[in-house]
């Protein structure tokens, strides 16, 4: 089994926030993890904007990126996702760029977890082929 994880997961590891305990588990788990490579540019904005909060150095910004990158989530190319992405943005009525990572699971028969509960709305709202789940409920 695989798991597909985005932003909203992949800052819990190296952020304190709520459910960081939860995204852990999910980092830890045997199954292979995928992203997007879009993963890095969203966690870097992620921790830019939280340097910009003064809510960590740049310093801290620049660590939390590197354990990410070094994480071991298996990274795939974006731009093949994103006529899919396209396709499941109109259909959700959600930006592209979180449904590359639908896409992603989509293609790879892998489970999506988000903590994205926007997303998560839309989704309980149009049913797709795609299992995802919600990070709280692990």
């Amino acid at each position: 089994m695989s798991w597909v994880v985005d932003a909203s997961i992949a800052v819990k590891w190296v952020i304190p926030e709520v459910f960081s305990d939860k995204a852990d588990r999910v980092r830890d788990h045997p199954d292979d993890i995928l992203a997007p490579d879009l993963l890095l540019l969203e966690v870097a904005n992620a921790l830019w904007r939280k340097t910009e909060a003064r809510e960590i150095s740049a310093r801290e910004a620049d660590a939390a990126l590197e354990i990410v990158r070094q994480s071991g989530v298996d990274l795939r190319s974006t731009p093949p996702l994103v006529p899919r992405a396209m396709e499941l943005a109109r259909r959700l009525g959600h930006p592209v760029y979180d449904c590359i990572y639908l896409a992603l699971a989509e293609r790879e028969h892998a489970t999506f977890v988000t903590a994205d509960q926007r997303l998560l709305r839309r989704l309980s709202a149009r049913k797709l082929d795609t299992p995802a789940v919600d990070l709280r409920t692990l």
